[in-house]
């Protein structure tokens, strides 16, 4: 038997530019910024007053009250992007094997908004008060878990936590899942929603994030000199991966071919990227090894890009190192700059991004890039899309812990 070739049937998105994969491409396209002013809970204390909220997103429209109930917001998320990515895979009940369908979600954090409230309860009115639904809710594994439940997929699941690279292991992970004949699909991607008021005063208190709180659609802006962190924000991207020969048997629509993937650990601090971007690299270079690729094979690049100082600056050094004189023509873009940072789920979005961008031969835009840092000098295809002949993606996540994955997609 051949290598087992790995593609794209469905995508799912709830982000701050919208609760679909089609508002959210429309909105990254144009230019928008979905980065406002927090509005979901009180920040007059806190230092940072924005964020990037999922403000269409109702729960009701996705999953039913009863179920719904046992779900923190981040599981929700996964919930209806997992139910969107299925129903454009043109899944039913009949056209697939259970047992060869498994679940890899990443997510960094997990339930946060629910152990934040059920420690207030506890303080307040006693233990006797915290809900049953809090462990339920607040676990990791939820995400795949509740999937699982939705689609009937019976084969391996699981929640991979590798900080802002969980989406990005995640499908890595489902890749060689189906690669290895184990699986024939896997529901993958990523999410989180750690936008609460913990969440807002620790990354504030590390001075990780932004506090353009007077300017919020202008606060992220990768690679410019003006960036002063990323904003939080909030969402879910899944996929579903699907064993090339599989899903031609199914008709399934194909959005896109995973040709190859790398992972890397920094092992320099727990949460400053190795300056010089050597883990960065060597996970782009595994990436190129893994789908036999040269660098300038690669169309577009769509980058970490979270806007701070030295993440910025490691991830141009990794791809002028990796790409040498590619690194000059290869066009480049952070989807960061208009939803800012979603943490465990980023890798989800923006290998959604990715392949829209081959779908329609346009590259998204880095917005808010003004003025771009000297040490930032390659082409991030500032403030406005481009159209372009974009047939193989590369798609980098980072995160803290020295975790790194990249993933290349080819339009098929």
């Amino acid at each position: 038997m051949g290598e087992r070739r790995v593609v794209v049937t469905g995508m799912g998105a709830i982000t701050p530019l919208g609760a679909s994969v089609e508002l959210f491409w429309d909105g990254l396209v144009a230019g928008h910024s979905g980065i406002r002013t927090i509005s979901r809970f009180e920040h007059a204390d806190q230092t940072v007053h924005i964020g990037g909220e999922c403000l269409d997103f109702e729960a009701r429209e996705h999953v039913d009250v009863r179920t719904g109930k046992r779900m923190d917001r981040f599981c929700l998320f996964a919930h209806a992007a997992a139910r969107a990515a299925a129903q454009q895979a043109g899944l039913t009940s009949d056209n697939f094997d259970p047992h060869r369908a498994g679940v890899f979600l990443g997510t960094g954090i997990g339930g946060l908004r629910e152990i934040e409230e059920q420690h207030l309860r506890l303080l307040r009115k006693g233990p006797k008060k915290v809900s049953a639904f809090t462990i339920p809710r607040l676990m990791a594994n939820a995400g795949p878990g509740h999937i699982a439940i939705l689609l009937n997929f019976l084969g391996p699941s699981a929640s991979i936590s590798t900080a802002c690279a969980s989406a990005g292991s995640a499908m890595a992970n489902a890749c060689e899942l189906i690669r290895r004949n184990v699986v024939d699909m896997v529901m993958t991607g990523g999410t989180e929603a750690a936008l609460t008021p913990l969440g807002i005063s620790a990354f504030a208190a590390m001075k990780a994030i932004s506090t353009r709180n007077d300017d919020p659609p202008h606060a992220s802006r990768p690679f410019d000199k003006d960036r002063d962190g990323f904003v939080l924000s909030e969402g879910a991207g899944v996929l579903l991966f699907e064993e090339y020969e599989h899903a031609k048997r199914r008709g399934a629509p194909i959005l896109g071919e995973i040709l190859g993937f790398g992972a890397s650990t920094d092992a320099c601090d727990i949460v400053q990227p190795d300056p010089e971007g050597r883990g960065a690299a060597r996970s782009m270079a595994a990436a190129l090894a893994d789908a036999r690729l040269n660098p300038e094979d690669i169309d577009y690049i769509n980058a970490h890009g979270t806007a701070t100082i030295l993440g910025d600056i490691a991830e141009t050094k990794a791809i002028k190192a990796i790409f040498g004189p590619s690194a000059r023509t290869v066009a480049i873009s952070s989807t960061k700059s208009a939803i800012g940072h979603l943490l465990g789920a980023s890798g989800g979005v923006e290998a959604i991004a990715a392949i829209m961008a081959m779908h329609h031969n346009v590259i998204p835009p880095t917005i808010n890039l003004d003025e771009p840092d000297p040490e930032c000098d390659l082409d991030y295809v500032p403030n406005t899309a481009r159209d372009a002949r974009v047939t193989i993606t590369m798609s980098n996540s980072f995160g803290f812990g020295g975790h790194n994955t990249s993933l290349i997609f080819r339009a098929i």
